[in-house]
């Protein structure tokens, strides 16, 4: 069964998100975005995990559905039909460790995914032990990273732990401030249990391509969205048995006729692609930085290094190199951004969200509208402009400002309005 997978969001529980972040909701917009598997996110929170289990039946495979579902007050989304069996949850949460180790502190965040109730209720009761679980959707443990997937492995051995957006600056396992050189020095002798990576919004395959070390795991991507319309931004794309043996085979094995492909940002769009300071607005490369002497040019100060600028501290190989097997990607822009450049509006404003749903009446779900839909068909839309920037979006022509020290990268779609080249489909890269 070929299925679109988002493995990493937050509930409402969790500190910045959005109070529409609960299943119902959740259930509208993963049908509206073409995920057929979505993360129910933070089991470790014991009001969320109570919800989750009175709105929830486990599928006999591993994953969830809706009990029942309750149409939103939202006219755009009730619009639609949404049953129960439409799409599948997946138990998950994130746990953010900080600890110190080797004389720094770290700070790492962890996914974990579970195919029951029991084995969270397992985890849940190991971590409560530790820390105040009920302080956030996403609690913050004062736990070594090699203890928790410790916990985890002896309390439900069936379970998945994936290092969490592992180049970003301030919470991951290769983050410049808080993280380590290596997988080895963070784990430890719980090494062999981590089998996967997740790359983050500012990084893609081809830059984690660049470390040999990471050739044995698979790479990840998921939205760890915190508001139900960032769903799918980023996630996976499978092609085998519709259940937790299956989703957990298809990743460990890196089959690509069962992983087909992951779905990414254009990294520079993520938040720490670039070196930078958001209040001087300087961004730099990473070559710039060092001639800078990693300190801005305006306060003085010393720069938040981003993702690119990690990956080349750490890589051994060369960006042209030739690389190992490997799960395709697609680089995709959200469909609202586009529209919003069409237009000459902002993405989030209403009548951005209108034309929105229109393209999704009439052409299916996100997914399909960005990858699949012939660009001809796209054009019977007004505006055609829009049809414009998903054909261009396929082919890579996008300008990017890269994002830098917690501020989004910006695209720009039409700087460049003498297009003549063909339509074609998204490729593999």
């Amino acid at each position: 069964m070929r299925y679109i997978a988002d493995l990493h969001i937050h509930s409402k529980f969790s500190r910045a998100t959005s109070r529409d972040m609960t299943l119902d909701h959740l259930a509208y917009w993963a049908k509206i975005k073409g995920v057929s598997l979505l993360a129910t996110g933070d089991f470790t929170h014991p009001e969320w995990l109570f919800l989750c289990k009175e709105k929830l039946a486990p599928a006999g495979n591993g994953f969830f559905h809706l009990k029942n579902i309750i149409p939103p007050e939202d006219e755009n989304l009730r619009a639609f039909t949404v049953k129960p069996q439409d799409m599948a949850f997946i138990l998950s949460a994130e746990i953010s460790l900080i600890y110190s180790k080797n004389g720094k502190v770290r700070k790492i965040h962890m996914l974990v995914l579970a195919p029951d109730f029991e084995s969270v209720d397992k985890i849940n009761s190991r971590l409560a032990g530790i820390g105040n679980l009920r302080s956030d959707g996403r609690p913050i443990l004062g736990l070594d990273a090699k203890e928790f997937v410790k916990i985890v492995i002896k309390s439900a051995p069936g379970c998945i732990v994936i290092p969490a957006h592992i180049w970003t600056p301030w919470f991951s396992l290769f983050g410049a401030n808080s993280g380590f050189d290596t997988i080895e020095e963070c784990f430890e002798e719980m090494t062999p249990f981590i089998f996967a990576m997740e790359t983050g919004l500012s990084s893609d395959p081809p830059m984690n391509w660049r470390l040999s070390k990471l050739d044995k795991y698979t790479l990840v991507s998921n939205s760890d969205a915190h508001s139900p319309s960032k769903i799918g931004r980023e996630a996976n794309v499978f092609n085998t048995d519709f259940s937790f043996k299956g989703l957990t085979r298809a990743i460990r094995n890196k089959d690509p006729e069962k992983f087909l492909y992951t779905v990414e940002f254009f990294p520079e769009e993520g938040k720490y692609h670039y070196d930078g300071h958001r209040k001087c607005d300087v961004i730099f490369s990473p070559r710039e930085t060092i001639q800078n002497n990693y300190l801005c040019p305006r306060c003085g100060k010393k720069l938040t290094i981003g993702v690119m600028h990690r990956v080349e501290e750490l890589a051994d190989r060369e960006p042209d190199a030739a690389f190992p097997e490997r799960i395709p990607y697609r680089n995709l822009i959200p469909l609202n951004e586009i529209l919003g450049q069409a237009e000459g509006k902002t993405a989030a404003c209403k009548g951005v969200w209108d034309l929105y749903f229109k393209f999704i009446h009439e052409f299916g779900d996100e997914h399909t509208i960005l990858t699949e839909t012939p660009v001809d068909e796209l054009k019977r839309m007004s505006p055609e402009k829009a049809a414009a920037g998903i054909r261009r979006m396929r082919k890579g022509k996008v300008k990017i400002i890269p994002g830098h020290d917690g501020c989004f990268g910006k695209i720009d779609l039409f700087y460049d309005d003498d297009d003549d080249t063909n339509d074609s489909q998204l490729s593999l890269f």
